[in-house]
């Protein structure tokens, strides 16, 4: 069987991290939680109800146009009006991000070790890793090309929410370098688990627990985030090349 082939475009989005000042870009796309405030809505009352309807046909139909028309029927809606949708498939697949984004408060209960709670490190890894398993059903569509920045912009906001969730105080500069390591960690991992046919993504989650491992025994050591992220992506593109993809 040929090798797979990964998109230049795509893990040249990976890549191009560590030639810019990822801390930078994070402070650009990152929100932020307020307790004073509440966050608005990431979909008007049409969209919602359209998207909804329709991710309720992605089992049956998958991310599809099929799936939207359905859902705009569902909602009382015509065909026509998909057109609200201009990126198409993908808005059926940002509902599924911003949704399971939002959703991690209330579906990922983290364990508790006996009288030992856990810190705020091993909150972070069991979060990563239910966010990532649920995105199994979009994998293929969002390693697309045309897709990628549009992921990137969600991929930020979803870094925030792992820190926040976890129980991350930060309110000095490492708020900003926590979140670009993670958002640089989880999109590695993601692009690895595109790649993996292990039963139940087992090495997918061993891919994650090493790039954790290396964010704490490297990232220490290193004077700027950005050598961080370059170790990291020369590390990835061996891992990857060692399962078959060229890159």
């Amino acid at each position: 069987m040929a090798p797979a082939r990964l998109s230049n475009s795509l893990f040249g989005t990976f890549r191009a991290a560590s030639h810019r000042p990822l801390a930078a870009v994070c402070r650009q796309r990152c929100s932020y939680h307020s307790y004073d405030y509440a966050e608005v809505p990431p979909f008007s009352k049409a969209e919602s109800a359209i998207l909804s309807s329709a991710y309720a046909h992605v089992p049956g139909y998958g991310f599809t146009i099929d799936s939207l028309k359905l859902g705009a029927r569902d909602a009382g809606y015509l065909d026509v009006s998909t057109n609200l949708f201009p990126r198409g498939v993908f808005d059926l697949i940002n509902y599924h991000l911003v949704t399971q984004r939002l959703a991690l408060k209330d579906n990922v209960q983290v364990p508790d070790n006996g009288e030992k709670k856990l810190g705020v490190g091993s909150k972070v890894r069991t979060l990563t890793l239910a966010r990532l398993r649920a995105n199994e059903p979009a994998l293929a569509i969002m390693a697309q090309p045309s897709y990628v920045p549009a992921s990137i912009s969600e991929l930020a906001k979803l870094a925030d929410e792992i820190w926040f969730l976890a129980g991350d105080q930060s309110v000095d500069s490492s708020w900003y370098t926590k979140r670009a390591s993670l958002s640089t960690i989880y999109s590695a991992t993601e692009v690895y688990m595109t790649q993996d046919k292990s039963p139940n993504f087992t090495e997918t989650e061993q891919f994650l627990d090493n790039r954790l491992a290396d964010l704490m025994k490297v990232g220490g050591f290193m004077g700027a985030l950005g050598e961080w992220v370059n170790y990291t992506g020369h590390s990835t593109v061996n891992v990857l090349r060692s399962k078959g993809v060229r890159i």
